[in-house]
């Protein structure tokens, strides 16, 4: 049996600072009920039950006003429970899909309508889409205006993203990395894969979600992330959003507190308009809020 992660801390709290109006968490998950929306079989955990409406409350209490469900891998490409829950959340969201070759037209524009936006593909896990078949379905989704969502499990090794980066450069749409794509921070400016990080970014068509800290670092403020996203800063300060992976899936650390992930931009960000952009307008910009 898949082993049951931990649940996320349960006591959020309001930030530390004052939100702008519109501060969208720009990624999320929920699971459950089991008994309606059942787990894949090539899931690679368990997740206890993470309800839209508990997802709910974590937001209000930090004051986020949107939200980007992203399909995790445990539900596989069966996308019912996340374009549910974007009528059960409570307030302007979004979703990125996973999904195969063989999906229709009218199922896309379909998904389109009620508030999807991207495709994702994961770097590393077994059950995920294949990688394989991402520049054919980029054409399909390139008319909707929709983007390719990347996840690199981890990049403290091969540099997978390097690897990948003339496939993502070739792709007809943009393309949102997550994660600040798992570089390790003890590796510095100069890891092959946050120089291609940088590289795609400067081009114009990349994104890049400020989040997962907490899987890389140490504790909240994670203040040895600074450098490396202050050189993102540098590079394209409008091609930056934030998340806070919400319930933290998969993670056997100490469990933050899901506000100290908010916080920590007052330390990574202290430029206040510049966290206004990651906040709100970039998110803006790139799900059409």
């Amino acid at each position: 049996m898949p082993e049951l992660c931990q649940p996320p801390v349960s006591s959020v709290r309001e930030p530390a600072f004052k939100l702008p109006p519109g501060a969208t968490d720009c990624h999320v998950h929920v699971y459950g009920p089991d008994a309606v929306y059942p787990v894949a079989p090539t899931r690679a955990f368990d997740v206890p039950e993470a309800l839209p409406a508990t997802l709910a409350q974590v937001l209000d209490r930090m004051k986020i006003e949107r939200v980007v469900l992203v399909q995790p891998s445990g539900y596989g490409v069966d996308n019912r429970r996340h374009l549910d829950a974007l009528a059960e959340v409570g307030r302007p969201a979004r979703m990125i899909a996973a999904l195969r070759l063989d999906v229709t037209d009218s199922a896309l524009k379909e998904m389109h309508e009620r508030g999807v936006r991207g495709v994702r593909y994961t770097i590393g896990h077994a059950g995920a889409a294949p990688l394989s078949e991402m520049p054919t379905l980029a054409k399909r989704i390139a008319d909707l205006g929709w983007h390719i969502q990347l996840h690199v499990m981890n990049d403290g090794g091969g540099s997978p993203l390097t690897e990948m980066e003339q496939t993502l450069v070739d792709l007809p749409t943009d393309v949102v990395i997550d994660h600040i794509a798992s570089v390790r921070p003890e590796k510095g400016l100069s890891q092959p894969g946050f120089e291609t990080l940088q590289r795609l970014l400067d081009k114009g068509r990349c994104w890049v979600k400020l989040s997962g800290a907490y899987r890389v670092s140490s504790v909240p403020p994670y203040a040895d992330m600074v450098p490396l996203v202050s050189r993102l800063l540098s590079v394209r300060p409008d091609r930056l959003v934030w998340a806070s992976d919400w319930p933290h899936v998969s993670f056997k650390g100490a469990m933050p507190n899901t506000t100290d992930l908010l916080d920590q931009l007052t330390t990574w960000i202290p430029d206040e308009d510049q966290r206004k952009a990651v906040l709100v307008d970039n998110p803006a910009n790139l799900y059409g809020f």
